[in-house]
């Protein structure tokens, strides 16, 4: 079990700069986390409403709660355990309240429950044009209301991978209520190009006043929610081959709630010498990767990158209301050539080391919290990475990765704390697609497979079963601690003699092409089950799917982890890889209650 989520220790930022404010303002040993309501839920299926709602990190260990259907009480005693309820036979339009018991007394602590008919809701959107295609999004609380709102890309369908030339569209990001509500549009203009590794964008409370920011690239052009131009409104960078070569390169945090920007600084690093990045026609000089990270252990820190080809440069940033400051920059070519190269198409967050504070994960390389260099493999590039608590009896996080050189190997599981490299593989070639999740009961811990491995693996790298039929995403869906596989449009349970098909999701698409990812898969509403959005196939509204499966176990909200909060904010990055939280979850698991999250709900002290 790692601590990075879980009784996580605060530090002084005495390495890389000063703590943000929002640090001084928390108990010593916690962290800064979403202030979120009960997110209450009604899923609709043949059976009743399953009625569920969150457990939340400032719970006392022994709430309990009691569910009413139009006003009544239905429950006989208030409900310990599992935060759900099925309430067999009730009719469709039922509408549902929670509240929590402490000490005998009663609190109604829950809006009237988002109602999802036959387990999904449709969020209209407002697509920029026919020749557009909804594409990645996050969440974020962007006003303030305990509630997670949805910021979504559109990309125009010539979008191009950096190593095709053309001219694209313009991208644009939205933001929409779980009702319905659009918020604003960003248009990030000319001369940000449309593909998988340009935009990079972060939703996040940086600045800890109980609402959430966004941050992304922009350049001369932008325009903001409110209707701003930032730099140059007539400027047109890009050249023959559609690629934006020259002129300046921005950072922008924008306000959540109107989506206006903020601040706007220099990006760090600029792309210099496009050939010093690995070719002369533009392709690896604008590979992007973005995050956040809590680099003292206890407020957000701005991760923006450039570059894991060759050259790898990792901007943090701290924001404190009005002004971003550069807190550190780690770069390869300062740090030495041997730390060239390692980077993934990914990046993943978390406390490698066990000291509280956040370390990335840059592929073969880890970065320290201080900027400096925490390991290397030196095994290289690769395209699927994850870091989690797959063993639940080895101390700390492991990470699992796939490589690209057919020098190395074809894949890895080592220690995150030192990275020791437990077990590898076999050299493999391009290793496209990695794995790593307990999705079998039958055993112990979690199970890793790749493209180019012929089985799946256990905590010994030794073959135990068949190959999985996917290798992308996985989900929390039905009622028991294993994972479920998620891959395009579908849901299947892995079960050792095959696997059976568990959601088949009807007129939505997956993006990214081959790829085949879900908008997002997160747990945003009801208990700590996830919820997968994709689009519809026509890009009119965002489809959001819940399980209306029962659970008997209680885990609180995941949201409020600090590691799987930080890798839903990082899930829209280049190759999107799911989301995974700060301690072991499977049958074998220890309970975690609320009180081992040592969050402090952001905006609490205001």
């Amino acid at each position: 079990m790692a601590t990075g989520g879980l009784t996580a220790l605060s530090h002084a930022a005495d390495e890389g700069g000063a703590a943000p404010a929002a640090a001084a303002e928390q108990d010593a040993g916690a962290y800064q986390m979403d202030d979120l309501g009960r997110g209450l839920v009604s899923v609709g299926s043949a059976d009743g409403n399953l009625v569920s709602w969150r457990l939340l990190a400032t719970d006392p260990d022994d709430v309990a709660f009691n569910v009413y259907r139009d006003g009544t009480r239905i429950n006989d005693e208030p409900l310990t355990g599992a935060t759900n309820f099925l309430d067999e036979g009730a009719p469709a339009d039922a509408e549902y309240t929670v509240s929590s018991v402490v000490d005998g007394a009663e609190t109604m602590d829950a809006a009237t429950a988002l109602y999802l008919p036959n387990a999904s809701t449709d969020i209209p959107i407002d697509s920029p044009g026919g020749d557009y295609v909804a594409n990645d999004a996050s969440v974020g609380d962007l006003n303030g209301d305990g509630e997670l709102e949805i910021v979504l890309k559109w990309d125009p369908t010539n979008a191009k991978d950096n190593s095709q030339s053309g001219v694209t569209g313009n991208v644009y990001i939205d933001a929409y209520t779980l009702t319905g509500d659009q918020l604003w549009r960003i248009d990030l203009g000319r001369n940000i190009r449309a593909g998988a590794h340009y935009t990079q964008f972060q939703v996040f409370d940086y600045d800890g006043d109980g609402s959430a920011e966004v941050a992304m690239k922009t350049a001369d052009a932008t325009v903001d929610g409110a209707g701003t131009v930032i730099g140059d409104a007539n400027a047109d960078y890009r050249n023959d081959g559609g690629y934006i070569l020259d002129g300046p390169e921005y950072l922008t945090i924008f306000e959540g709630a109107t989506g206006a920007a903020i601040d706007t600084v220099d990006y760090v690093p600029g792309r210099g010498n496009v050939a010093d990045w690995g070719d002369d026609y533009g392709n690896r000089v604008d590979r992007f990767l973005a995050a956040t990270a809590y680099l003292d252990g206890s407020s957000p820190s701005l991760i923006m990158c450039r570059g894991y080809y060759t050259r790898s440069v990792i901007a943090a940033w701290d924001f404190d209301g009005s002004n971003l400051t550069q807190r550190w920059v780690f770069d390869s070519d300062e740090a030495g050539g041997q730390y060239a190269g390692q980077g993934n198409h990914n990046l993943s967050v978390g406390d490698l080391d066990g000291d509280g504070r956040d370390e990335i994960a840059y592929g073969s390389l880890a970065v320290d919290d201080d900027g400096g260099v925490l390991w290397s493999t030196g095994y290289g590039h690769g395209d699927a990475q994850h870091l989690g608590d797959f063993d639940p009896n080895n101390e700390g996080l492991e990470f699992y990765k796939v490589d690209e050189d057919g020098s190395k190997p074809g894949s890895w599981l080592a220690d995150a704390d030192t990275g020791d490299v437990l077990w590898e593989t076999e050299p493999a070639g391009d290793n496209g697609r990695g794995m790593a999740d307990d999705i079998w009961a039958d055993n112990p811990g979690a199970e890793f497979w790749s493209s180019a491995d012929g089985g799946l693996r256990n905590l010994d790298g030794d073959e135990v079963g068949d190959k999985p039929s996917s290798i992308n995403f996985a989900v929390w869906w039905d009622g028991d601690l294993t994972r479920e596989l998620l891959d395009d449009t579908h849901i299947d349970k892995y079960t050792g003699d095959g696997e059976t098909r568990l959601l088949t999701g009807e007129g939505v698409a997956s993006n990214n092409g081959t790829k085949a990812t879900p908008a997002l898969s997160a747990d945003i509403l009801g208990d700590w089950r996830e919820e997968v959005i994709w689009r519809t196939s026509d890009n009119s509204a965002l489809r959001i799917y819940s399980t209306d499966d029962p659970t008997d176990t209680s885990i609180p909200a995941l949201m409020q982890d600090r590691q799987y909060r930080t890798s839903i904010a990082w899930q829209n990055t280049a190759y999107n890889q799911p989301p995974h939280p700060s301690f072991y979850i499977g049958p074998d698991m220890a309970q975690i209650t609320p009180s081992m999250l040592n969050g402090v709900p952001a905006g609490a002290g205001e």
